[in-house]
């Protein structure tokens, strides 16, 4: 590939240059971040000698060959180092290229990485004539989404890693920018600090938080399912009660609790659709399941689920856990509206909608399936305002 030409970019209130020798030392204390670690493929353990070699070798060569255009982020005005933002896997015969950022964590919260993206941004559309930026990211780098959000990139689905880390997971986000897309300095950016994406990445990008209930003297904890809950799931799925009213594997053998907590719970977590709780009582035994599901096609409003162990019926636990987690839902997720359905007929199940609250709605004429097909389901929902 032809050469890149190093050029330096000053831009709302940034400086973006080529990296320098006397970098190593801000790049080694940027990495020892955990997030740094966690979400890019630096080294680990991140060594001064790695530093050295990034803003000596690796960065010159990419401009040299290239397949690359790497910029320290500096302030404009003191020259410190804030952050990493280029250019990587430049394709002329595309003319496209994949985007690529982190923040030191001194400098994070100030816009750092948005501005440096959309200057590159400019710069690689104008400079470079590329017709296509693309961004990667591994599921649940909210942080990293909520960027490229900002920066006007659309995120448009996954795909999967070609090597992916040993303790994350296997897929990424991905999404692509086009010049015509790209906002001018200093405009109002998408996602910003108010807005409702802003509100679920802060949630969804820090672990998933324990939940309380109470039940007279008894307190519940919702918490994520965990290796010691799967022998309560399989028992309570092998209920006749959960088969009759479900649509859960039958025979329900073990691995289909390890491949749903593994393929449904934690991955709806990671990719901030939904959360899934095990309701554990006071000896951290497992009594139930109950999860909230966020609407692919409207942001305000979420579906629950949920399903009592056997031995715990009857208990009151599964109203108060089902109150906990859509106060959570109204509060900390800005839902609007929360649905509850269920096959008609399932009066144990209506019961414990209606002690949490919920409202009977109607019947939706094969609005669930079954077994055997579809069958009518009973509707109710909770809205913000029943808070009150």
């Amino acid at each position: 590939m032809a050469q890149v030409e190093p050029v330096e970019i000053i831009e709302d209130g940034l400086l973006l240059r080529p990296w320098r020798a006397e970098d190593a030392d801000a790049v080694h204390r940027a990495c020892q971040d955990p997030d740094i670690q966690r979400w890019t493929t630096v080294p680990r353990p991140y060594l001064p000698e790695h530093a050295l070699g990034f803003v000596t070798e690796i960065s010159g060569r990419a401009w040299d060959e290239g397949t690359g255009a790497l910029f320290a982020v500096c302030d404009a005005a003191s020259g410190e180092l804030l952050a990493s933002c280029g250019l990587v896997s430049v394709d002329r015969g595309l003319d496209s290229a994949e985007i690529g950022y982190w923040t030191a964590p001194w400098a994070r919260g100030r816009g750092v990485a948005v501005r440096a993206t959309r200057a590159v941004a400019r710069w690689a559309f104008a400079a470079l004539k590329l017709r296509r930026l693309v961004w990667q990211a591994e599921l649940g780098n909210h942080a990293s989404r909520l960027v490229a959000l900002r920066a006007g990139f659309r995120v448009e689905g996954e795909l999967r890693l070609a090597h992916p880390p040993a303790d994350g997971r296997p897929e990424a986000w991905i999404g692509s920018l086009l010049p015509d897309e790209l906002a001018a300095p200093g405009a109002p950016t998408p996602a910003g600090p108010d807005t409702l994406a802003a509100r679920r990445a802060a949630v969804f990008g820090r672990p998933q938080p324990v939940l309380f209930a109470t039940v007279g003297a008894t307190e519940l904890r919702l918490r994520p399912m965990e290796e010691g809950d799967l022998d309560g799931i399989v028992t309570t799925c092998r209920d006749e009660t959960t088969l009759r009213w479900t649509t859960v594997p039958h025979p329900y053998q073990r691995s289909h609790a390890e491949g749903f907590r593994r393929d449904v719970a934690e991955p709806a977590w990671t990719r901030g659709t939904g959360a899934y709780f095990a309701v554990a009582d006071p000896a951290d035994d497992y009594v139930g399941s109950i999860d909230l599901r966020l609407s692919p096609a409207d942001p305000l409003q979420g579906s629950v689920g949920f399903m009592t162990a056997p031995h715990a019926r009857g208990r009151g636990y599964m109203p108060a856990a089902l109150a906990a987690l859509t106060a959570w839902g109204f509060t900390t997720l800005g839902l609007a509206r929360i649905e509850w359905r269920a096959l008609v007929g399932n009066t144990a199940s209506r019961r414990v909608a209606e002690k949490a609250g919920f409202s009977f709605e109607g019947t939706a004429r094969n609005g669930l399936p079954t077994r055997d097909g579809r069958g009518d389901g009973w509707v109710a929902a909770l809205v913000a305002g029943d808070l009150a």
